[in-house]
């Protein structure tokens, strides 16, 4: 039987024998895509070629892509662990062809790999074409049908709907039929009793697709309407882990050697035996599938967070937690136990996971433990609602509490229902559903771009020449026009463009484009498919003129300058921390730098210091720019170039070197690193577990930083009368402020004493209570002290209301002795009520509460009140 690292290789094996150039795998992070997060499909990385923005090196390509799945239309996180198929990371073998073959060969092709290589059984096999669409003018693919006839009889070739068998790639761009291979993997009676082809596509988990054949041939416009491609293009996709089921005889994908040996081990840290019982499975699978998602998306450098992609890799996290917390009794953090079991499995066919293992163990076990206390206090305050509920006399608790305690403390809905039906309670699902609809919307009108067409000037594609010039005449290709926020923007692509456009961390440049008629503002530039796209508020109005295209200097030059710096600063601390170093990101900007690395600890004093004094020693060598472009990737790293974990890089990179500073990069740098001028570093701080951030501004900015600082110190001198020692003037102010406080605090005393014998003084005797009643322009602590003392003073029969006014602010104190508290006074109702009368409100114990208002005037009203409510 073959492993699943055999199968992997397999595959590529195959398609490298039919003209195929193998790949690696694209991060499964997307960095320079406005429109995706996460790589959801084997074609994510060859967009850019496939939407013509850039020529194809291979014709043919094949590869294991690592994919994840958890948001937009592919969201299948709810269904993950409970059936046998789905999963949030997966792999996808793929083929392509970039206008080379076509159906014909990839039916072959896909025929011959499945039944000839992996001696799959045709008579288990079932596929799918498109059945065509008269409203779009498309007719069925009789095409791919008569070729796939050469292959199987005619009740194996099944008619599917646009939904299954019309593959685009999103509202608009590149789309077309698709033909999926289902295989039938059920026993011989079931198969006798019902025929595989009524259960294609009818969500039966023995009858699965396993390889989908995209054949892209339309361009879809804004309009809607369909265009031929005019190089069409092959996408295949299997799903690994499926494939590796068939071809184990499993009927699971957990039960294959890609999650079994995970599955065991979490058996052994839990204690719970796989196949013992239904619940348990479920969250043995869960923890299976995400620890995949998670190490691998912190490998490609997104950490959990509580933003965009740093937000839904928290999310799959702690839903991992919950169902290990729930159903395997993990009460402590054990998720970042399974590193090495994944490692061990994954890591000959993606050795980053092993470079980076300390990292993700780390990241994980602090992201479960601050969950776990999440879930805690969530526990907490469900049990106080449960309590306020039950004490109302009613069965379900409101869908905006339900909501609260998932969008405000991070607790899972279902945790809550599950904890609910405990106490024989419900949640009102259709109010929580609600407010998670209102939560939506109120995220996708913030989101919401209405982009055009692009309308095309000219063919041709952009040449980026900023390396060497700022300025370059140049002309439009094409444009189009968007919308998002009620701002309307315009995105425009040159033929030869100097302006460095957003990417690794550095913002994109601003400047103008000028011809003879009009000079018209670029206010960003942006990358989207690795296509440079310039972005204006109007168009020239003369689309067709020639013009030159002309960066803002003073920009690029802050810019350069800080990014030069980050390549310093990142070998510095390799030579002050140690060699565990690695950037994580960073965000290069005209203003500052910042820049992210691994590192488990807090970078001290010391330690800042003497990577300020290396990188500045480094600037003040004035070491030159040596460039590399176009560098074969293996020369590159004979080199000694540092690469960045999830990174993409291609045959040929750049690399960027300052003397022993070397590394890849695409972005822009100073010619020597004395333009850098100086480096100061003004802040250290942790941005999640093992990553630090580094905050840095250089040149001139040093220059104003440091004359903020001598004015801070002059403007101190002259409060301390121009002391030739501000340090030792400083140090004796603060002895002398410490006598002077605790002068004070003793004269607070004596008075606070005072206050309390004049109020037991003008106490009044009423039906055997000592009721004592007062307004007073004290502060609240000595309030609240005079309250305890008088408490502590009278034991038994004490009332005591005592109104107060300090800087103008109003506060209501009722304090009384234990045994009123039994005749059930409770001072807590009393001021919440009197305390309308300073326009306020508080609270607190039944034998002592307080309450804050906005009206002065009205403190002797809430004192009488007090007395009145009591009955005094």
């Amino acid at each position: 039987m073959l492993t699943a690292n055999e199968i992997r290789d397999s595959f590529v094996k195959f398609f490298e024998s039919k003209g195929h150039q193998i790949v690696p795998s694209a991060p499964m992070v997307i960095k320079d895509d406005p429109t995706l997060m996460f790589t959801n499909a084997g074609m994510n990385q060859f967009k850019d070629i496939i939407l013509g923005n850039h020529p194809a090196k291979y014709k043919r390509v094949t590869d294991s892509q690592k994919c994840l799945r958890v948001s937009g239309k592919h969201n299948d996180l709810e269904e993950v662990g409970h059936d046998t198929y789905h999963h949030t990371m997966f792999e996808m073998l793929g083929n392509w062809s970039f206008g080379d073959y076509f159906k014909k060969e990839a039916i072959s092709w896909a025929y011959e790999y499945l039944v000839s290589v992996l001696k799959l059984d045709p008579k288990d096999l079932y596929v799918t074409v498109f059945e065509g669409s008269p409203s779009e003018g498309i007719s069925r693919d009789d095409e791919a049908a008569s070729y796939w006839g050469q292959f199987f009889p005619e009740d194996h070739i099944i008619n599917g709907n646009k939904h299954d068998n019309f593959w685009e790639m999103g509202d608009t761009g590149p789309c077309g039929p698709c033909s999926e291979i289902h295989i039938d993997s059920r026993s011989a009676e079931e198969k006798a009793a019902v025929p595989g082809r009524e259960l294609v596509n009818k969500d039966h988990p023995q009858v699965i697709e396993i390889w989908n054949l995209v054949f892209m041939q339309y361009n879809r416009k804004a309009d809607g309407t369909l265009e031929p491609l005019p190089a069409k293009v092959i996408d295949t996709g299997m799903g690994f882990e499926r494939l590796v089921r068939t071809l184990q005889g499993k009927t699971s994908n957990y039960d294959t050697d890609v999650f079994q040996p995970i599955i065991k081990v979490i058996g052994d840290l839990s204690g719970k035996k796989y196949g013992d019982d239904e619940k348990t499975d479920v969250a043995m699978r869960v923890v299976a599938d995400h620890i995949r998602t998670i190490a691998f998306s912190i490998t490609d450098g997104q950490l959990p967070s509580n933003a965009k992609a740093g937000y839904v890799i928290r999310r799959i996290l702690r839903r991992a937690v919950r169902y290990a917390y729930t159903f395997l009794g993990q009460k402590q953090a054990f998720m970042y136990k399974l590193v090495p079991v994944l490692i061990e499995n994954m890591g000959g066919a993606y050795p980053e996971l092993k470079a980076q293992q300390a990292l993700i163990e780390k990241v994980m076990k602090e992201e479960e433990e601050s969950f776990l206390r999440t879930l805690e206090t969530g526990i907490r305050l469900l049990e106080k609602t449960i309590n306020e509920t039950k004490a109302a006399g009613k069965t379900e608790i409101s869908g905006v509490d339900a909501f609260t305690l998932y969008d405000t403390f991070g607790f899972p809905f279902d945790l809550t229902e599950l904890i609910l039906r405990e106490n024989g309670l419900t949640a009102d699902v259709k109010g929580f559903e609600a407010e998670m609809q209102k939560q939506k919307e109120r995220a996708r009108n913030a989101a919401a771009v209405e982009t055009s067409d692009w309308v095309t000037l000219k063919e041709g594609e952009t040449a980026f020449v900023g390396y060497d010039y700022t300025e370059y005449e140049t002309s439009i290709l094409r444009y189009r026009q968007i919308k998002q926020k009620n701002q309307t923007l315009y995105q425009i692509v040159l033929s030869e463009t100097p302006f460095y456009a957003e990417s690794g961390g550095q913002v994109g440049d601003t400047g103008v484009l000028v011809s003879e008629f009009e000079t018209i503002d670029i206010i960003d530039t942006k990358k989207e498919n690795n296509l440079p796209i310039h972005i204006a508020k109007k168009l020239p109005e003369h689309l067709e003129a020639p013009m030159m295209a002309c960066v803002d200097t003073d920009k690029r030059a802050a810019c350069a300058a800080n990014h030069s710096c980050t390549h310093l600063l990142d070998e510095a601390l390799r030579q002050v921390l140690g060699t565990h170093v690695e950037q994580k990101g960073s965000l290069v900007t005209p203003d500052s730098l910042r820049f992210d690395f691994s590192h488990f600890q807090k970078v001290t004093p010391e330690q800042i210091r003497e990577v300020e004094h290396l990188v500045n020693a480094k600037i003040r060598e004035n070491v030159p720019l040596t460039e590399y472009r176009n560098l074969p990737i293996e020369k590159a790293k004979e080199l000694g170039a540092i690469a960045l974990f999830g990174e993409k890089y291609g045959d040929e990179v750049r690399v960027v070197q300052f003397g022993s500073s070397i590394e890849f990069c695409g972005g822009t740098h100073v010619s020597a690193t004395g333009k850098i001028g100086m480096v100061k570093i003004i802040s250290e701080s942790s941005v999640a577990a093992g990553v630090r951030r580094i905050e840095a501004v250089t040149g001139a900015k040093v220059e104003e930083m440091f004359d903020t600082v001598q004015d801070t110190i002059n403007d101190l001198k002259a409060l301390f009368n121009n002391a030739p020692d501000l340090k030792a003037a400083i140090s004796k102010y603060i002895e002398e402020n410490a006598g002077l406080k605790k002068q004070v605090e003793e004269f607070m005393k004596e008075k606070e004493i005072a206050v309390k014998n004049k109020l037991i003084e003008g106490a009044k005797e009423i039906n055997g209570v000592k009721v004592i009643k007062a307004v007073l322009p004290i502060p609240a602590d000595a309030v609240k002290n005079i309250a305890f003392q008088l408490k502590g003073q009278f034991t038994e029969n004490l009332f005591v209301v005592i109104g107060s006014v300090f800087e103008n602010k109003p506060l209501l104190t009722v304090t009384m002795s234990e045994d009123l508290v039994k005749t059930d006074l409770n001072a807590g109702q009393l001021v919440r009520e009197a305390a309308k009368q300073i326009q306020g409100g508080g609270g607190g114990q039944p034998h002592f509460a307080t309450a804050g208002g906005k009206n002065p005037d009205g403190l002797n009203a809430a004192v009488d009140k007090v007395i009145e409510l009591a009955g005094f």
